[in-house]
């Protein structure tokens, strides 16, 4: 399953991959990947993030990124629980892929995790099924990946449907599907069901000092109390951000702490400069005033000015 719109990968790239790629990057500017250890609670030291580790340790630092990810959702399907791993599976890669040469599956979900798994299957399968409950392709998934569905002859796309029963012995063989509008069961004979129907954020170990929304994602952007993205000198990347700029604030704001001694050139927490201009940031660049940057220009035209890139650092 290939991510096809992330930029400067115009033929697509893996998820894998682009880990790979980043730990390298990462590596070379002197990053440290420890072997992962799990975290208990977070608190704050004068506002300095302190990790309290399953060891009895504790990790403080100028800055956290907070990229503790997600759970699948699970369907309330009869029999989902019992052919997890034999045959109900959340992620379709070629470790999955001898069960479903040359057989029918289901994908379920109407996302671009389930559009991109129909179209990496549908080379490997005989036939996928699409199990959208909606009633719009389009709605979740971008039009780019509908389209694409739409146009692969064995992708069947059943909308206003939902899996109510799993059947099967030591592996399942077959999915009870019922549409939600007329009622009509109908059966599947399958070997695999890949699920994906969203995900519930690892983010209850963090305090209530953190704000979140109603579903547990950190808030972030201009009406949250969270500071910057989260807390001064946190930065959560599995938020949802209330506006395009928070992302901006997020990676460009400063960390250093008021009062706290100013921190080298080498990149240890101290400020990144940047320009920002109406929402577009050219890192390395500082900000002109306000004043000058839209003197003249009618508001609607400095929204949409453009940063001048060809000016000299």
């Amino acid at each position: 399953m290939r991510i096809e719109n992330y930029l400067g990968f115009p033929t697509g790239i893996s998820g894998s991959e682009l880990a790979e790629r980043a730990a390298v990057q990462a590596g070379k500017f002197g990053a440290r990947l420890p072997v992962p250890t799990p975290v208990t609670s977070l608190t704050f030291d004068n506002a300095y993030p302190v990790l309290h580790l399953d060891t009895g340790e504790t990790v403080s630092a100028k800055c956290l990124l907070i990229a503790t990810g997600a759970d699948y959702r699970r369907l309330t399907a009869e029999g989902c629980e019992k052919f997890e791993g034999s045959g109900v599976y959340y992620a379709a890669t070629p470790t999955e892929a001898p069960v479903c040469r040359a057989a029918d599956v289901v994908v379920v979900g109407g996302g671009n995790s389930a559009g991109q798994a129909a179209v990496f299957l549908a080379g490997i399968a005989q036939k996928v099924y699409l199990v959208v409950r909606g009633s719009d392709l389009y709605k979740d998934m971008s039009a780019y990946l509908a389209r694409r569905i739409e146009q692969t002859p064995n992708i069947e796309v059943l909308l206003n449907t939902e899996v109510r029963q799993m059947r099967g012995d030591d592996h399942l063989n077959s999915v009870d599907i019922v549409n939600r509008k007329t009622g009509e069961v109908r059966t599947l004979k399958t070997p695999a069901l890949f699920c994906f129907i969203g995900a519930v954020p690892r983010t209850e170990w963090l305090p209530p000092e953190i704000e979140k929304d109603a579903k547990s994602f950190i808030r972030t952007g201009r009406r949250s109390r969270n500071r910057l993205t989260g807390r001064p000198g946190a930065s959560p990347s599995c938020s949802r951000p209330a506006d395009p700029a928070s992302s901006l604030r997020a990676t460009y704001g400063r960390v250093r702490q008021s009062g706290s001694p100013r921190p080298s050139a080498r990149g240890d927490g101290g400020p990144v400069r940047a320009r920002i201009l109406e929402g577009h940031v050219a890192p390395g660049r500082v900000a002109a005033p306000s004043s000058a940057r839209g003197a003249g220009l009618s508001p609607r035209a400095r929204r949409r000015r453009m940063p001048d890139f060809s000016a000299p650092r």
